[in-house]
């Protein structure tokens, strides 16, 4: 029996102004994502909910609306991977000799007023530092960065206050 081939999960472009000031980093979009062709929207991932309360980015407006409030806030958001194989929806699943990560070298460079990176939990920060970090410039590596709470409905061991209060960082370092 020939072994099952999964396709790849290709992600999104990155949502950003020229000006932005900080990045939050998920790891890749899961099947819903995918599906929607939305940043999380997984509807019981806390996302949306936590960057409503604090950019007011909530999962009432229009997907649309929601980027253009996170834009405003000058707050970037993309993922660390380009593509992988994900044959379920954790992070877990997502076959590590499969990624390809975004070009983040270019993105750098259209984005120069980056001050702070965000990981949406720690897949998102391994990742980037084992696929992303040794190929960047000095400068970009020495770039200050916070891994945060997944908002991932599988990361249920905090509550959603306790996470919005360790999300607050986003906003003090964009600025609002």
């Amino acid at each position: 029996m020939t072994p099952k081939t999964t396709v790849p999960s290709v992600g999104f472009a990155p949502v950003a102004r020229p000006d932005a000031r900080v990045l939050i980093l998920g790891s890749l979009p899961g099947p819903m994502s995918l599906e929607q062709q939305q940043y999380y929207a997984q509807p019981r991932n806390a996302f949306w909910p936590i960057l409503g309360e604090l950019f007011g980015a909530s999962p009432d407006l229009a997907y649309r609306k929601r980027l253009a409030k996170l834009k405003a806030s000058r707050v970037a958001l993309w993922d660390v991977c380009h593509s992988a194989e994900r044959p379920g929806a954790l992070d877990a699943d997502i076959r590590q000799e499969s990624i390809v990560a975004n070009d983040f070298a270019t993105f750098f460079r259209r984005h120069r007023k980056i001050e702070g990176i965000f990981f949406n939990g720690q897949t998102a920060a391994a990742l980037y530092r084992k696929l992303v970090l040794a190929e960047l410039p000095e400068l970009l590596r020495q770039l200050p960065s916070a891994v945060l709470p997944s908002t991932s409905p599988a990361h249920a061991a905090m509550r959603f206050a306790q996470k919005l209060e360790r999300w607050s960082v986003v906003r003090r370092s964009a600025g609002e």
